[in-house]
């Protein structure tokens, strides 16, 4: 199972939000998760495919999805902000 690397965060009108940030290149294969779902450590919330393999992108924090950044097809670089949390 992988993990996504990066998160940024800030504060937006008073709320921490932050950003999930995809840890590889690859097609967005399936969205997990849509916009008002909480995650939690560990839930899966991408799969992104790469060389015909299918790789399962797990969040790293705890929050609410404000906005879901790709859609299923799309072509994510390693860095590219997938998801907005809010805690």
């Amino acid at each position: 199972m992988q993990t996504i690397q990066n998160v940024n965060a800030f504060i937006m009108e008073g709320k921490i939000m932050i950003m999930l940030k995809s840890h590889m290149a690859g097609t967005v294969f399936k969205v997990l998760v849509q916009e008002g779902d909480e995650v939690q450590p560990g839930r899966e919330v991408f799969i992104l495919e790469s060389m015909k393999m299918e790789i399962p992108v797990t969040a790293e924090t705890n929050g609410r999805v404000c906005k879901v950044k790709a859609n299923v097809g799309d072509f994510v670089n390693e860095g590219d902000v997938v998801l907005e949390l809010d805690e």
